[in-house]
């Protein structure tokens, strides 16, 4: 953490991989997550005396070449960019320390971000521009200690709530926390607390994973609607299904920490087709089925890493199989790479606000 105030303070926050249990975070569910060092937003804050929020040249543009320009540019990016994040976090932030008599010290700031990963894929990139500046304030104001790792992601999801963008607390809390990350959102923890149990797992447990992705995909934001209005309606098929969904991370848990690759393989499997049975072909659409299809065909295990336009896999049989894999989805235009995992970027004060349970 920057000690002078006059500091340029600078966080990264990185995209995440669903691995098992989503989208069960949002019904009261359980997921293990990860971050993902081959993507990452970051944000910059530096000291001035007027607050500023810098557009990004590229995510932020305001001078089009032509009418046509503008519109084009709408119809593939919509009416988006990082400047509406950064500008919710610092009002969730403050609101948050205001409500908890957390004092904050005067003085200004610049805010900027920069970001890599890729549009609209599932791997998180709004949250992350949000966790990266999450991160940036709490050392500017020195508030680090006050502000418990658990209810971070909180703020976060708050502040994409603002923007009207759907989704739950497992990506949130995969940035935060980084690393591999098991997470129990039982409700009556979340009703109690206000946040789940998550619960930090060892890298090593990993099989070598890779990554699909759509250069053109569709908006995750879509995804959820009509099941999460049927499960709140009781819908008993949505209802038992996310159970079962929920399971799964349970049982991938085990299986990771017995280094039971076969059974993470299964799972991975199911856990994509319970989604497609509840969500539907339509929803999911066919671009995002096909690189799940695309995988499957070589005997590979694999599903969304959110809600769409990216997929984490596993080959079983090894590098030659994802040679196989690699082939195949250049053939089919999608991107295909290794995944990077990244560790905790958690620090001892940041531990120190833990809860013990």
């Amino acid at each position: 953490m920057a000690t002078d105030e006059n500091a340029v303070i600078e966080h990264r926050a990185y995209a995440r991989v669903g691995l098992l249990g989503n989208p069960s975070d949002v019904y009261y569910g359980r997921t293990i997550s990860f971050s993902l060092g081959n993507f990452w937003a970051s944000v910059k804050l530096q000291p001035s005396d007027n607050l500023m929020i810098l557009p990004h040249p590229a995510h932020d543009l305001v001078q089009f070449d032509s009418l046509t320009h503008l519109v084009n540019r709408l119809q593939t990016d919509g009416y988006y960019g990082g400047v509406r994040l950064l500008m919710a976090i610092c009002k969730i932030f403050h609101n948050h320390c205001k409500e908890n008599k957390i004092s904050l010290r005067e003085g200004n700031f610049k805010l900027s971000y920069d970001t890599n990963i890729p549009r609209q894929t599932g791997l998180s990139g709004s949250s992350a521009i949000v966790c990266a500046a999450l991160s940036c304030l709490l050392d500017f104001y020195k508030v680090r200690h006050l502000i418990k790792v658990e209810v971070r992601p909180n703020l976060i999801l708050n502040a994409e709530k603002e923007l009207g963008i759907v989704a739950g607390l497992q990506d949130r809390v995969a940035q935060v926390y980084g690393g591999l990350v098991y997470m129990d959102f039982d409700k009556k923890l979340m009703e109690d607390l206000g946040h789940g149990n998550y619960m930090p797992m060892d890298l090593d447990l990993l099989p070598p994973l890779y990554l699909i992705y759509a250069e053109n995909p569709s908006d995750s934001g879509k995804m959820h609607s009509t099941v999460r209005q049927r499960w709140l309606n009781g819908d008993e098929f949505i209802i038992s299904s996310m159970e079962k969904v929920a399971n799964i991370a349970l049982e991938g848990r085990t299986a990771l920490i017995e280094k039971d690759y076969a059974k993470l393989a299964a799972l991975m499997n199911q856990n994509f087709d319970l989604r497609r049975e509840m969500f539907g072909d339509e929803a999911l659409g066919a671009m995002n089925i096909e690189m799940v299809e695309i995988a499957r065909r070589i005997g590979a295990a694999s599903k969304f890493t959110g809600s769409g336009g990216a997929v984490v896999v596993f080959c079983p049989q090894g590098s030659s199989q994802a040679s196989l894999l690699e082939d195949a989805c250049k053939a089919a235009g999608f991107a295909f790479q290794p995944l990077q995992i990244m560790p905790s970027l958690l620090n001892q004060e940041d531990l120190e606000t833990m809860s013990s349970r």
